[in-house]
């Protein structure tokens, strides 16, 4: 502000103290009753922008130390504070505030209704942010469960107090769908950010709606992926610490959803609560009201039998893998799955395992058999056989493959001697599973290693002839050329067979250095890494084919049927015990579609008929 002095000049007029002025205005605002009408609006916005502004600063990020409390006992001691500076002209000492400025006003603290309500506003605002950013933050706060487990439990209390419950579920849904079902992720990386959605979300929401509405899009996608099954099956059973095979030891029984469904109507009724808001009717009781975390992920499929079938081809697949008759490891894992899924369901795993047991006592008196009275029959090799009852083990990956004359023999003087000792019984050999252990002469170094029969068989026949042409080697072996030359890179990959000129494959003159310094490796012997059982496609269609002697006679005796009549029916009588697979309608009517090609049935008015000759 200028004025005009006397010599027509300017000057700066004199400015109070802005404070003083502020408090001024403010009390006759306060005089007239209209200072928080006039002010609360702006003061509220300014807090709130503050607030807003510290919340993220304070609290991002930051899930293992408790923040709540904290940022409540600042906005009470601090923001009141300054809110009744504002506010409340009474409580100001300045030169205008009393006669003489010597008596103190009298403060007002938090029971005054004035502050109660403004810190009751406060309060609210505090758990509206917070909860705003700790639902932004969620899926990473499940990725550091259970160390984030106080930041869900603060979240939880502001959820109570709070309309964000319906925004959390939405935005952890998409959060899901973006960040976790991509094809390029990992089954057992899915598997293992649902498990911890399980727990951080039964901490966050013990009714479990929010668990079953954000993770409906996680369990469709996994029923999806054809090897979720059996990576729910290796985590159970593995001898790493994982959370389901710590889950695993818990050995409570399963409960399927119906299960559930029926015990809560025998539950204690002074136990009974009603359920959450947001739970619609299908989605209320379900497993969640159980933690137990293996309930859960079987309830993905409705079903043990497809859990029970996995572990039983799993099963299978390490004893042929390993060949080891030492069977203490599963013998405790099927114990502990007998406690989960009932003895019934594992009786087939039962008999397997009891296989091995019974073919280490044959192998012991068959080899003492050729130690004392049969010496005259004992082959040129250590054998040992593993005998398995066929009725009782999944299908096996067939592969044919003619065997060495020496290895033909031995196996023929076993079958002999077990044939003499088990009376009526024989046995079928399996051609191209087991494990051979062979010593092979590197330039004077003798080097052991163990192969699969047709590595096996491979180099055995080079030690009869140094040159071979893939053709000839083909056909003496019974094996196709592709598949052969996929077996051969074994062994031209450890430096002892060579491929010059194209398809004739000759023993290498001069080995590698490092296989004749540190000899071949161990852990390499079999580079195709093949399963000993038959694939799950596999085992699919031959199951279907078996079901094709059920529809058969279905259609013979009632003529025609629907595709849901044939479903329903097989289930009822053909899908009984230990089936490897399921499947649904959709893939039954995919069968029968193929059946019509190859005019073995006809389709028409919605029912499948038999073709007559």
């Amino acid at each position: 502000l200028q004025e005009e002095g006397e010599e027509g000049g300017c000057e700066r007029c004199r400015r109070t103290d802005p404070v003083v002025d502020f408090e001024s205005v403010n009390k006759m605002l306060s005089d007239i009753g209209i200072l928080e009408a006039f002010c609360g609006e702006i003061v509220l916005n300014v807090v709130c922008d503050v607030m807003r502004q510290v919340v993220v600063c304070v609290c991002k990020g930051q899930y293992e130390t408790q923040l709540l409390d904290m940022m409540k006992t600042w906005i009470h001691r601090d923001v009141l504070d300054w809110i009744r500076s504002v506010l409340d002209t009474r409580e100001n000492t300045g030169p205008g505030s009393g006669s003489g400025g010597e008596k103190d006003p009298p403060v007002r603290g938090e029971k005054d209704p004035t502050v109660r309500v403004w810190g009751e506003r406060l309060d609210c605002f505090l758990y509206q942010e917070y909860s705003a950013l700790r639902i932004g933050e969620l899926f990473d706060i499940i990725i550091d469960f259970p160390e984030s487990e106080i930041a869900l439990r603060e979240l939880k209390i502001c959820l109570e107090k709070t309309n964000y419950r319906s925004t959390l579920m939405k935005s952890l849904k998409t959060s899901f769908e973006t960040r976790l079902l991509q094809p390029g992720a990992n089954t057992s990386d899915i598997l293992a950010q649902y498990i911890s959605s399980i727990r951080a979300l039964q901490v966050l929401d013990p009714s479990g709606v929010i668990l079953d509405v954000v993770c409906e899009p996680v369990k469709r996608y996994l029923r999806s992926r054809e090897d979720t099954v059996r990576c729910i099956v290796v985590s159970m059973t593995d001898d790493s610490s994982s959370d389901l095979s710590e889950e695993l030891v818990k050995a409570q029984p399963v409960y399927l959803e119906e299960t559930i469904a029926s015990d809560d109507e025998s539950q204690d009724p002074d136990n009974w609560n009603p359920p959450p808001a947001d739970a619609g009717a299908s989605t209320y009781p379900k497993s969640y009201h159980s933690s137990d975390i293996i309930s859960t992920l079987i309830n993905i499929y409705g079903s043990r039998e497809v859990f029970v079938s996995e572990y039983r081809t799993l099963l299978a697949s390490r004893i042929l893998t390993h060949y080891s008759f030492d069977t203490t490891r599963e013998l405790r894992y099927l114990e502990l799955l007998k406690l989960r899924f009932g003895e019934s369901q594992l009786n087939f795993c039962e008999v397997m395992l009891r296989d091995v047991a019974d073919s280490r006592r044959i192998n012991h008196h068959i080899t003492s058999l050729w130690d004392t009275t049969e010496k005259e029959n004992k082959p040129d090799m250590d054998l040992n056989a593993m005998i398995l009852s066929a009725e009782f083990w999944p299908s096996f990956r067939e592969e044919r493959i003619e065997l060495p004359t020496r290895i033909k023999q031995a196996l023929d003087t076993f079958r002999k001697s077990y044939e003499r000792l088990k009376g009526m019984r024989t046995v079928e050999w399996k051609q191209n599973l087991g494990l051979v252990s062979l010593e092979i002469d590197v330039n004077g170094k003798m080097t052991e290693i163990s192969v699969s029969p047709v590595h096996a068989t491979i180099i055995m026949h080079f030690e009869d002839a140094n040159v071979w042409k893939i053709d000839k080697l083909s056909a003496t072996m019974q094996i196709a050329p592709t598949a052969l030359r996929r077996k051969l890179a074994f062994w031209q990959g450890q430096g002892l067979i060579r491929e010059d000129p194209v398809d004739v494959f000759s023993v290498t003159e001069e080995v590698a250095r490092h296989v004749v310094e540190h000899g071949i490796p161990p852990a390499s012997y079999d580079s195709d890494e093949e399963s000993a059982m038959a694939s799950v496609q596999d085992q699919k269609e031959e199951e279907l084919q078996t079901y094709w002697q059920y529809i058969s006679a279905m259609l013979t005796n009632l003529e025609s049927l629907a595709l849901e009549r044939i479903h329903s029916m097989l289930k009822m009588f053909a899908m009984t015990g230990p089936s490897t697979v399921e499947f649904s309608v959709q893939e039954l009517k995919h069968f029968l579609d193929m059946k019509v090609r190859e005019q073995k049935l006809q389709y028409a008015s919605g029912v499948y008929r038999l073709v007559k000759n």
